[in-house]
């Protein structure tokens, strides 16, 4: 008898599993996630985006130039005219690195004498800066020595490191601006899903459905609220992040909340897809995972992208909260402005608008 109606209760909660539509999700996350962290996590850091400014246009600066190319850990970009160039451009997050040749760099080793190249290295994230600036003094070393007759003690060429921005190389000044992009994605995602999963559940959506309320309306009055809790939670992260943590905002605060405003439009519609693909709070809590986890890794937060294989690097850019933690840095660490800072705006933009309007579509095509 026990046998029995043990079998029989094996065999219906079989059925059960096979019929229910969420037990697909249970093979498929961790078999996208290993496959996608596996080949992303690499912690050798190589392909910095470099930029220089060559005064002196000769061999030996080629030489020198062709030298940090070659490490693997700088890749070269473009030539740029001008310090303050440099500067703006690292600002600006477009390279990590400025390697300015004076004009006199050649004729100094001609004449024996020593030689200065200054590295610019963008110090916003420690763990690629402590790489550069260690990489560029070893190729300088080198160089040195590769000439005839020249010994360590008498070397000729002297590269002068100058970290910005975050000059002691303190780690939380990287990770703590891009936690308020992952804070701020994970309230927003997984509340607005596990709200309207939850009204779907007891049955008051589709009631409040037949209400003469519009569904914009309707829409645009369930996720206000969340917006205000977003908005609350990034300025408490911003306190604790200046007075916990010391990290003080550089560039223009009210930027930084209106950039975290647009950012909420496509976090809370990522909610609601969430939610229309739902059909209970244990699927809502797959789906929030297959999409928070990505947003971790990939988006820069806590590893960088250009260690990344390619493929995976492509699929960085299709996460919203990529330009966002971007944008952070920028703001926070660099004292970027709007100007600086316009690509990542205008594609948040563009994410916004595309996630907003699908989301309503399938939400109101799931409850019509």
């Amino acid at each position: 008898m026990i046998l029995r109606g043990l079998s029989a209760i094996m065999y219906k909660e079989t059925v059960q599993i096979r019929r229910d539509p969420s037990t697909r999700f249970v093979f498929l996350i961790p078999v996208i996630q290993t496959i996608i962290f596996g080949y992303a996590i690499d912690m050798d850091i190589q392909h910095i985006r470099t930029i220089v400014h060559d005064m002196d246009r000769s061999a030996e600066s080629r030489r020198l130039v062709e030298s940090l190319a070659n490490t693997q850990t700088f890749d070269v970009v473009e030539e740029v005219h001008g310090d303050l160039e440099v500067h703006r451009r690292i600002v600006a997050g477009t390279a990590r690195v400025g390697v300015i040749v004076p004009p006199d760099f050649s004729a100094k080793i001609l004449r024996g004498e020593k030689a200065t190249v200054q590295v610019l290295v963008d110090g916003s994230d420690s763990s690629v800066a402590t790489n550069a600036v260690q990489t560029a003094l070893g190729v300088g070393y080198l160089q040195a020595l590769q000439r005839a007759g020249v010994t360590p003690e008498t070397a000729s060429i002297e590269v002068r490191p100058r970290v910005l921005f975050n000059p002691d190389l303190e780690s939380s000044h990287f990770y703590v601006p891009g936690l308020i992009g992952i804070i701020l994605q994970v309230v927003t995602v997984f509340l607005t899903a596990f709200a309207i999963v939850r009204e779907r559940e007891r049955g008051t959506l589709e009631q409040l459905v037949v209400t003469p309320v519009s569904k914009g309306a309707l829409i645009l009055g369930k996720l206000v609220p969340y917006c205000v809790i977003g908005m609350v939670q990034t300025l408490f992260v911003l306190l604790l992040m200046r007075w916990v943590f010391g990290v003080p905002v550089e560039g223009d605060v009210f930027l930084l909340l209106s950039l975290s405003a647009l950012f909420l439009l496509p976090a809370l519609a990522m909610g609601i897809l969430v939610s229309t693909v739902s059909s209970n709070q244990a699927q809502a809590m797959q789906m929030g995972m297959l999409i928070m986890l990505p947003s971790i890794l990939l988006s820069g937060f806590a590893f960088p992208r250009e260690t990344m294989p390619g493929p995976i690097y492509l699929l960085t850019f299709l996460i919203p909260v990529t330009y966002y933690v971007q944008i952070l840095r920028g703001i926070i660490l660099r004292g970027a402005g709007f100007w600086a800072l316009w690509p990542q705006t205008l594609i948040l933009a563009v994410f916004a608008v595309v996630l907003v309007v699908a989301s309503s579509l399938r939400f109101q095509k799931r409850i019509g």
